[in-house]
């Protein structure tokens, strides 16, 4: 039990990013999904950390130092809220690419994502997903590295020292391909095509951006810890890094805001029926 409570408030800002995700990957999926995908998830990034840091097979070699497992919950040989975290970094990067993709539809008070179930199945949505979780991480692991220096505490290292702040570029190779078997998973999970709303989605305003807010937020909390350090060119790489696509993303959406075609706002009801859009459609706005 001690073991359990640490685990939360030892990382209270990683569940506080979990329940975040519950709040956007529940009201857009239903429980069942978000619940299939939590476990799947967390098994996969698991898997994926047992592997490096027995094999160096994806993310390169690294260790794990174990200072606090009498305190919170480790696994393996791996800390759980390590491997949890994909889970909602996943989901994130995913919902983000699925606002870039996707025709917008915007009326007093409320924003949808106009996605059909081909969108959400889309190679284009799983390859720009992985490249979004991956590019989060080239900002996380290097102040994630200097965790001795903030309150996550050095909880690993690289047996070799690598190009970008000491990580290796393998580690960002194996990111890509993690992202990528956790965003396929999330879209076999997705699949079935349902008749009825999935229990527990609901039409909560400006739900289609609660994915990229979170994004955003990881992206903040990493980029404000750098500055607390002191990082100050850490700092300023991952912020000009981000700038330009930030901007063209806000730019893109801004331009194609209620420019739907009539085929477009269709297939997204005929899908999803239970949608906002259908809602604000019979009331005639």
């Amino acid at each position: 039990m001690d073991i359990a409570i640490g685990t939360v408030t030892m990382r209270p800002y990683v569940f506080a990013f979990f329940g975040a995700f519950l709040l956007a990957c529940v009201p857009h999926v239903g429980w069942r999904r978000t619940a299939f995908f939590t476990l799947a998830g967390y098994l996969i990034a698991f898997a994926s950390e047992w592997l490096s840091i027995n094999t160096g097979f994806p993310y390169g070699w690294y260790y794990y130092i174990d200072t606090t497992s009498n305190r919170e919950l480790w696994i393996a040989g791996v800390p759980f809220f390590d491997s949890l975290s994909y889970v909602f970094l996943s989901y994130c990067s995913y919902a983000t690419a699925l606002f870039i993709i996707s025709p917008l539809k915007v009326w007093r008070w409320n924003l949808v994502t106009l996605e059909t179930r081909s969108i959400r199945r889309s190679f284009s949505a799983l390859l720009l997903g992985s490249f979004l979780q991956t590019f989060l991480d080239i900002v996380i692991d290097p102040v994630a590295l200097q965790g001795s220096r903030w309150f996550l505490g050095q909880i690993y290292g690289y047996r070799e020292q690598g190009l970008h702040f000491g990580v290796p570029l393998s580690n960002y190779g194996g990111w890509l391909l993690t992202s990528f078997c956790l965003l396929a998973a999330f879209q076999l999970i997705d699949a079935r095509r349902l008749d009825d709303a999935p229990r527990g989605a609901v039409n909560l305003p400006f739900r289609s951006l609660l994915g990229p807010v979170l994004y955003l937020s990881v992206l903040i909390f990493n980029i404000a810890m750098m500055l607390v350090i002191g990082e100050n060119f850490m700092a300023l790489c991952a912020t000009l890094m981000f700038t330009l696509p930030v901007l063209m993303v806000v730019v893109l959406a801004v331009r194609r805001t209620n420019r739907y075609s009539k085929d477009e706002l269709g297939g997204h009801l005929r899908d999803y029926p239970w949608s906002a859009a259908g809602t604000v459609l019979q009331k005639g706005q």
